[in-house]
Protein backbone atom coordinates (compact mmCIF):
# COMPACT_ATOMS: atom_id res chain seq x y z
CA UNK A 1 0.00 0.00 0.00
CA UNK A 2 3.10 2.29 0.55
CA UNK A 3 4.24 2.17 -2.78
CA UNK A 4 0.99 2.73 -4.32
CA UNK A 5 0.74 5.83 -2.47
CA UNK A 6 4.49 6.71 -3.54
CA UNK A 7 3.56 6.59 -6.70
CA UNK A 8 0.29 8.66 -6.90
CA UNK A 9 2.02 11.08 -4.97
CA UNK A 10 5.10 10.93 -7.87
CA UNK A 11 2.13 11.08 -10.31
CA UNK A 12 0.62 13.99 -8.90
CA UNK A 13 3.95 15.86 -8.77
CA UNK A 14 5.15 15.25 -11.93
CA UNK A 15 1.87 16.38 -13.22
CA UNK A 16 2.36 19.77 -11.75
CA UNK A 17 5.66 20.02 -12.59
CA UNK A 18 4.70 19.42 -16.15
CA UNK A 19 2.03 21.72 -15.88
CA UNK A 20 3.90 24.94 -14.66
CA UNK A 21 6.24 24.19 -17.18
CA UNK A 22 3.53 23.68 -20.22
CA UNK A 23 2.58 27.56 -18.50
CA UNK A 24 5.92 28.80 -18.38
CA UNK A 25 6.66 27.91 -22.08
CA UNK A 26 3.48 29.43 -23.57
CA UNK A 27 3.78 32.80 -21.77
CA UNK A 28 7.02 33.82 -22.40
CA UNK A 29 5.19 37.58 -24.05
CA UNK A 30 6.99 40.15 -21.92
CA UNK A 31 4.62 42.70 -20.17
CA UNK A 32 5.36 45.81 -17.87
CA UNK A 33 3.68 46.69 -14.67
CA UNK A 34 2.15 50.02 -13.57
CA UNK A 35 1.45 50.51 -9.24
CA UNK A 36 1.01 54.08 -8.55
CA UNK A 37 3.40 55.57 -10.82
CA UNK A 38 6.56 53.15 -10.29
CA UNK A 39 7.42 50.96 -13.57
CA UNK A 40 8.58 47.06 -13.34
CA UNK A 41 11.03 46.13 -15.81
CA UNK A 42 9.64 44.21 -18.47
CA UNK A 43 8.90 40.38 -17.71
CA UNK A 44 7.88 37.56 -18.92
CA UNK A 45 3.85 37.40 -17.88
CA UNK A 46 4.36 33.62 -16.73
CA UNK A 47 7.28 35.06 -14.46
CA UNK A 48 4.80 38.02 -13.46
CA UNK A 49 1.97 35.66 -12.48
CA UNK A 50 4.21 32.76 -10.72
CA UNK A 51 5.85 35.77 -8.73
CA UNK A 52 2.00 36.88 -7.81
CA UNK A 53 1.36 33.55 -6.52
CA UNK A 54 4.47 33.29 -4.41
CA UNK A 55 3.81 36.60 -3.01
CA UNK A 56 0.17 36.17 -1.79
CA UNK A 57 1.51 32.51 -1.12
CA UNK A 58 3.71 34.81 1.70
CA UNK A 59 1.25 37.28 2.83
CA UNK A 60 -1.55 35.54 2.90
CA UNK A 61 -1.20 32.92 5.63
CA UNK A 62 1.05 35.91 7.73
CA UNK A 63 -2.09 38.20 7.58
CA UNK A 64 -4.00 35.56 8.83
CA UNK A 65 -1.29 35.00 12.16
CA UNK A 66 -2.12 38.39 12.61
CA UNK A 67 -5.51 38.38 12.73
CA UNK A 68 -5.35 35.32 14.78
CA UNK A 69 -3.08 36.85 17.16
CA UNK A 70 -5.45 40.32 17.70
CA UNK A 71 -8.54 37.63 17.91
CA UNK A 72 -7.05 36.49 20.64
CA UNK A 73 -5.77 38.88 22.37
CA UNK A 74 -8.99 41.18 22.39
CA UNK A 75 -10.85 38.04 24.60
Amino acid sequence: MSNLKRLLLGLILLLLVVTVLVFVLENQQPVTLAFFGWVAPRLPLAGVTIGSLLIGLVIGPLIGLLLNRAGRSGN
